[in-house]
C-alpha cells in the first residue's frame, strides 16, 4: 500500500506517547469541514513505498513511542491495512488507528489479530443524523456496531466529536454521549479553521467554531453520561 504522507513525530497523536503519524488516502464520508480534502478525495501529496517507512521505524527504535495510521479513512485499506500494522506491531511499536467507523468488520479482524493497541472513532453526529457526511441508510448501523466493538475489545480507545456548526450542538453531544454512555474516554475537538476545508466554502458561508465556553457548558452537561471528558484544544 502507498502511503499519502507521514509526519516524523507528534506529541498529540497518540496520547501519552511520541509517535509517528502515517497517513492513508481515500474516505468514504464527505465531510464538508474536513481538513484534509487531498486525502478525504483519494489523492496522494505523497507518494511513499511501505519499505522506506519500515525502514524509518527502524531508525527510530528507542526515540518514537508509537506508531498512528490516520487517513483519510485507514480501514477502506483492509489487506494492506492488516499487513501495514502487522509489520509495524513486529518491530515492537504500538499501533493506534484513527477511523470513522464505518467499516466494523475490517476493525474486528486488526483486534483479533492483535493488531492494534489504541482505537480513535470520530462521532461527527448522532448516528442517526449522518446524512450530510454518508448517504448510506445503514451506516448508523455499522457505527453502532463499531462502538461495541472498540468498548468490548480495544486495549485503548477514545470516541472523540469536533464540535462544528451547524452539525453539532448542546443536543447533539448530549446525544452522542448517551449512545456511549460509560465510555473510558470522550473528547470535544474545536473545528480547525486552518487552510482549506473539503467545501471550500464551508467557512465562508457561516462561522462554524464554537467557542470555549460553549464546549465547557456541553462538557458539564454530558458528565453523568461519560464522567472522563476532556476538550482537546
Amino acid at each position: 500500500m502507498l502511503l499519502a504522507g507521514y509526519q516524523k513525530n507528534s506529541f498529540i497523536d497518540y496520547p501519552g506517547k511520541i509517535a509517528c503519524v502515517l497517513f492513508t488516502t481515500g474516505c468514504n464520508f464527505t465531510c464538508p469541514y474536513c481538513h484534509n480534502p487531498a486525502l478525504a478525495r483519494g489523492e496522494y501529496p505523497m507518494r511513499i513505498e511501505p519499505e522506506t517507512i519500515m525502514a524509518f521505524l527502524q531508525s527510530r527504535k528507542g526515540l518514537l513511542e508509537g506508531v498512528t495510521i490516520t487517513g483519510g479513512e485507514p480501514t477502506l485499506h483492509r489487506g494492506d491495512l492488516l499487513d501495514l500494522c502487522k509489520s509495524i506491531k513486529a518491530m515492537g511499536y504500538p499501533v493506534k488507528l484513527d477511523t470513522n467507523g464505518s467499516r466494523p468488520e475490517v476493525l474486528e479482524a486488526l483486534l483479533d489479530r492483535h493488531l492494534v493497541d489504541f482505537v480513535a472513532m470520530d462521532i461527527k453526529a448522532p448516528l442517526d443524523a449522518y446524512g450530510p457526511f454518508c448517504p448510506d441508510p445503514d451506516v448508523g448501523k455499522r457505527l453502532s456496531e463499531t462502538i461495541r466493538l472498540i468498548r468490548s475489545f480495544a486495549p485503548a480507545y477514545e470516541f472523540r466529536t469536533t464540535c462544528v456548526a451547524p452539525f453539532v450542538d448542546a443536543k447533539a453531544v448530549r446525544v452522542i454521549s448517551e449512545t456511549i454512555k460509560g465510555a473510558k474516554r470522550y473528547v470535544l475537538q474545536p473545528f480547525n479553521g486552518r487552510g482549506v476545508c473539503l467545501d471550500p466554502e464551508f467557512g465562508r458561508r457561516h462561522d462554524p467554531a464554537v467557542d470555549g465556553k460553549t464546549m465547557e457548558e456541553w462538557k458539564a452537561s454530558i458528565l453523568p453520561n461519560v464522567p472522563n471528558c476532556t476538550i482537546r484544544g
